[in-house]
Order: structure tokens, then C-alpha cells, then sequence
């Protein structure tokens, strides 16, 4: 018995890509397919692969031979615009966590960048069936072309990001070098991580709103604000937002992360993130009622931010500048260590090696008089002196006792 030939599929990250080119999102995908947005997700990071006949619906969605099903015009119902009601997931679905909202696509000029090749793909725990098809291997990237790779995907979206985080383009264009040169020096541990892209992002976000920023004589006066009045009044009220609130828009609306990514990006459990996100947005739709629909809100984000000229430094600058600062740093430890070494040893040279007692003040003690000064001698005294002077110094010859 002959098995039938199961449908040719893509790879992993272009499965992604053709998903991304269409804008659909994993749960537009998982309801026309008819299965889970986690089932969707594994698909395309190659834990898992579809077989018999999602297969062939995964396969010509892909492709575009088919259209969405009606399934795609219901989604699960997850945060609306504007809304002021918890966030509820769909009564079938009661042990799933909160989706994202599907009116809002992913792909944008802020979306999540596709992630680089980072060598070969993690292998899941369990091994895959045996009709579950084997990616070829490619050579093993060297650290520079895997930074590099990375860099290319990640730093575009990531200035603009972070341009509407703080208003600033010097500070966006530093905050992203700057999340790159700690990458970069901290190089295995990114390559390992589950997900690098959203690694550097956390760095950049942290770094643009740092308060300490304030500080800097340089940062003290405003930047000129967008020429657009629309621009300019959207990011004025972006930046009116309290900046926790404003990350959490940016990561929901902006790059199109799900309620509990922004939330474990936040630092934030996933209740307090979707209350800052009703919030942000009910300050948004306030100032501009026309922003109130999310799709909307996302459209807009993206304009304003694709609007300036961010252009990010080459990467192999960034690896330069990065090692630079490395190495200042190096040297400034090793001369502060320099310098407490030969305080050490000035101190223990000139430092004295035995204790001595202080000397105690002079103070006078009741009941004995003075020593009063002699004065003038008598002329009694004057012969008794002659006369003691006169004597031998041994004193009087001493009686010496004789035999009888």
C-alpha cells in the first residue's frame, strides 16, 4: 500500500512571511484552518507540522489560492476599542488566554520584525512523527553575520518605535545602538534566547524611558515636532500618556504583541496591562474621537512614525562603537583599580603600627598648695650651705667596730 503524497509546505519562517504578506494574524489563520492559535504559533516556529487535510487548507492559505472562511469574519471576541469592560475570552474557548484584537493586522512598518536565522532551528522535546517533514540544514552562521542579520530585521522598526515612545530622534537612534551594543556584548546569551528581537526591544524601551534622561543638558529643550498638525496632535497626546501606559499602546497597538506578551514585557500581570490599555486608549479617542477604532489607532501610529527620517547606524558600527565602549570601560576599572591600590599602600606605609596613649591635660588638685619658688637665702642658710659643701661628698667618715 502506497502512501499518498502529503502537500509541500514552506519553511517555518516563510510560513510567517506569507502569513505577514497577506496581514493576517494567527487567530484570522487558526479560524479559517480550524484550529487553535497556539497550534498556529508552533507551526510556524517548526515545533510542530500539519498533517491530512489542514494540511492541505494550511498549505493553499498560504499560497492565496483560498479566501478566509466566514469563520475569519467572527473572531473570538478579545479587547475592543474604547472599551471600558474587562477583557473575556470566548465561552468555547473559557481556558484560552485573552487573544488580541483581529481587526488589528500585525504587519506594519511597527509590527514584529521576522526573526534572522540564527542557525538551525530548536528541536522540540519530543521528537516528531514519522510523516512530519525535515528542514535541510544550512551552514551555522558566524556571530558578526548572525548580529548583522539581526540588525538589519530589527533596528528600522525599533528607532521608529521608539521615536513615539520619548518624541526624540536622537534618543531613539541612541536607545536602539545602544540595546545593540549590550546585545553584542552579551552575544550567546541573546543568540540563545527564545526570541531575540524582542529582547533588543525590551533593552531600547527600558533605555529611551529611563528618568534619568532629564538630567542631560541636551535633552532639556523640546525637538521640533512633526510638520503634519495630524502627526504633531497624535504625538502630543502619546506623549501626555504616562509612560508605562504609553509602552503598553505602542506594544498592543503598534507592533501587534498579544495581551500577555505586552504584559510579561511590561512587567505587568495581564489584568494591569489591559487596564492600561483601556485607559491609554480612552485617552487617545478623548483628544482624537476619529482614532477611537484600533485599526484605526494602528494605521495612525504607523504613518506618524514611517513620517521622519530614522535611519539606524550600520550594524558594523554598532559592533565597533560597542566594543569601544567595552573597552573604556575596561580601562576605567582597571585605573579606579589602580588608584585604590596605591591608596591601600599609602595608607598602610604612613598609618602608625603601635598605639600611643594621648597625653592627658594638666589640672590642679584640691587640697595640696602649689610649689612655690625659693627666695632669697638667709645669711644662716648661706653659712650652712658653705659648711655642707665644705664636707667630703661620701658624707662622715663611718665607725669602723675594732677586736677588744
Amino acid at each position: 500500500m502506497t502512501r499518498t503524497p502529503e502537500t509541500p509546505l514552506p519553511s517555518p519562517k516563510e510560513r510567517r512571511r506569507l502569513r505577514e504578506a497577506q496581514s493576517l494574524s494567527q487567530a484570522d489563520v487558526a479560524a479559517a484552518v480550524g484550529v487553535t492559535r497556539a497550534t498556529v504559533r508552533s507551526w510556524e516556529n517548526g515545533s510542530t507540522t500539519p498533517r491530512g487535510s489542514k494540511r492541505d487548507a494550511y498549505a493553499r492559505l498560504l499560497t492565496g489560492a483560498e479566501e478566509v472562511t466566514a469563520h475569519q469574519e467572527n473572531p473570538a471576541p478579545a479587547l475592543v476599542g474604547a472599551a471600558t469592560g474587562p477583557v473575556q475570552a470566548s465561552p468555547d474557548h473559557a481556558e484560552t488566554p485573552p487573544e488580541p484584537p483581529s481587526e488589528t493586522p500585525p504587519a506594519s512598518e511597527l509590527g514584529p520584525e521576522p526573526k534572522p536565522a540564527l542557525g538551525p532551528e530548536p528541536q522540540p522535546e519530543l521528537a516528531p512523527g514519522p510523516e512530519a517533514e525535515l528542514e535541510p540544514l544550512s551552514a551555522p552562521l558566524t556571530p558578526d553575520q548572525a548580529f548583522d542579520a539581526l540588525y538589519a530585521f530589527c533596528a528600522p522598526a525599533l528607532v521608529r518605535q521608539t521615536y513615539l515612545l520619548t518624541g526624540r530622534r536622537e534618543l531613539a537612534r541612541e536607545s536602539v545602538e545602544r540595546a545593540f551594543q549590550l546585545a553584542w556584548h552579551r552575544w550567546p546569551e541573546v543568540a540563545m534566547d527564545r526570541d531575540p528581537a524582542g529582547w533588543v526591544r525590551a533593552t531600547a524601551h527600558e533605555f529611551a524611558l529611563s528618568p534619568w534622561h532629564r538630567l542631560r543638558p541636551r535633552h532639556r529643550n523640546p525637538e521640533p515636532p512633526p510638520t503634519a498638525p495630524a502627526d504633531r496632535a497624535l504625538l502630543d497626546v502619546l506623549l501626555q500618556l504616562p509612560p508605562v501606559y504609553r509602552r503598553t499602546l505602542l506594544l498592543y497597538d503598534g507592533v501587534g504583541l498579544d495581551l500577555p506578551e505586552t504584559a510579561a514585557e511590561t512587567e505587568a500581570s495581564t489584568p494591569a496591562a489591559a487596564n492600561r490599555l483601556l485607559h491609554a486608549r480612552e485617552a487617545v479617542a478623548k483628544r482624537l474621537p476619529e482614532l477611537a477604532e484600533p485599526k484605526a489607532l494602528h494605521r495612525r501610529l504607523a504613518e506618524v512614525a514611517s513620517a521622519e527620517r530614522l535611519r539606524a547606524a550600520k550594524p558594523t558600527t554598532v559592533r565597533w562603537g560597542g566594543e569601544q565602549r567595552a573597552r573604556q570601560w575596561t580601562r576605567a576599572a582597571i585605573a579606579f583599580t589602580i588608584v585604590l591600590i596605591g591608596a591601600t599602600t599609602l595608607t598602610l606605609r604612613t598609618a602608625p603600627d603601635h598605639y600611643e596613649p594621648p597625653l592627658a591635660p594638666g589640672a590642679s588638685v584640691r587640697g595640696v598648695p602649689p610649689r612655690v619658688a625659693p627666695g632669697p637665702l638667709s645669711a644662716e642658710e648661706l653659712a650652712l650651705r658653705a659648711k655642707l659643701k665644705a664636707e667630703t661628698a661620701s658624707g662622715p667618715e663611718r665607725l669602723v667596730p675594732e677586736p677588744g
